[in-house]
């Protein structure tokens, strides 16, 4: 089963290879890893989207709650509200021709047009799992010379305050 799991961790040198260790060391699959910085200098967040049974993310989350500079940790996976996002951003082959249909379906997903060129557009597009879905079905048959996906972000929603 696929988990969320959101750390906020102090932003020290060797953090992330001792998040990143933990997972691989107990055999979780990390289908998405993202970390960037909060609001607060001294502070990151490491978001993770892992593959693992109800028993082994328990272990995880305390596993993860036990390590040097992690502050807190956050599941999503059990009802706790959340807003998550990610970015994708493709390089199509594109023409005159196809141009004005990529346009069209970047607009209906609200993505935006980064650059064109004589034989390719970059595209940029944030959203959920699923938008990110549908916009790569509907661009992929243009022909994607390449792709950047960022992988899940995401944070509480409403009043909880870290």
């Amino acid at each position: 089963m696929r988990h969320t799991i959101s750390a906020l961790v102090q932003n020290r040198f060797g953090v992330l290879a001792r998040v990143a260790g933990m997972f691989s060391g107990r055999g979780f699959n990390i289908e998405t890893l993202n970390v960037g910085p909060t609001h607060d200098p001294k502070l990151s967040r490491i978001t993770a989207t892992i593959i693992a049974d109800e028993g082994a993310l328990e272990q995880c989350i305390k596993q993860l709650e036990r390590l040097v500079n992690v502050i807190d940790v956050k599941d999503f996976s059990h009802g706790t509200p959340f807003v998550a996002r990610e970015l994708v951003m493709l390089k199509v082959d594109c023409n005159e021709k196809k141009r004005s249909q990529l346009i069209e379906i970047a607009q209906i997903f609200r993505a935006k047009v980064i650059d064109v060129s004589a034989t390719t557009m970059i595209l940029e597009c944030t959203g959920n799992e699923n938008k990110i879905r549908a916009f790569l079905n509907l661009v992929t048959p243009f022909g994607v010379q390449e792709m950047a996906r960022t992988g899940n972000v995401a944070l509480t929603r409403g009043e909880e305050q870290e």
